[in-house]
């Protein structure tokens, strides 16, 4: 039993810590899965268990104004040897905030289905690329959507857009309120007087 006191003496829950750690084949073996997900304008966006806020690739292709190949292509070469200027460059964005990610996206199966997630930090890698460093292939449409969601900006759309809370404090809040409007639901008489 949790004893509640109005001078707690420790800190029970702590804000989530980004790891700057990459996603490999050594994390391959954790039950990965979506926890929520949905698709706006488009645009196929989700959050994985664990919090990790990602954008499916049509969506990312779409974000950029690129065709989905594209960033199919990305991903494939990704662990080549002899790097594509591309490749580096994303890279290169990706080292400068502090990130590494030893793969593009993760595969995760849902629904029956196979998912190709790519982390925020990568989006906005690869969408800051076809913005600035993509030479006769930069996007307008890139560079107007880099513009807006540089930043955490990506990371809180998609929190906002698919309803999760990655502090997990609104969730406990109104629990017990959602299960009497549960018990309550469809309980009221079917007959009301008029008042006049």
């Amino acid at each position: 039993m949790v004893e509640i006191s109005k001078t707690p003496s420790k800190i029970s829950v702590l804000a989530p810590v980004w790891s700057s750690k990459g996603i490999g084949p050594s994390q391959a073996s954790l039950n990965l899965g979506i926890e929520k997900d949905t698709e706006v304008n488009g645009i196929g966006m989700g959050v994985l268990v664990g919090g990790l806020p990602y954008l499916n690739q049509r969506g990312l292709a779409a974000l950029c104004g690129v065709q989905n190949a594209h960033i199919g292509t990305i991903s494939s070469q990704w662990n080549e040897g002899d790097q594509k200027p591309r490749i580096k460059t994303i890279k290169d964005i990706l080292a400068k905030s502090g990130a590494t990610y030893s793969t593009a996206h993760v595969e995760v199966v849902h629904r029956g289905t196979t998912h190709y997630c790519y982390p925020a930090d990568v989006c906005l890698a690869v969408l800051e690329y076809y913005a600035f460093d993509a030479g006769s292939n930069t996007q307008p449409q890139a560079r107007d959507n880099f513009r807006l969601l540089a930043g955490s900006k990506l990371r809180e759309l998609i929190y906002s857009q698919v309803g999760y809370d990655p502090t997990k404090t609104n969730t406990k809040r109104f629990e017990k309120w959602h299960e009497r409007i549960a018990l309550n639901y469809q309980s009221a008489p079917k007959v009301f007087s008029r008042i006049q």
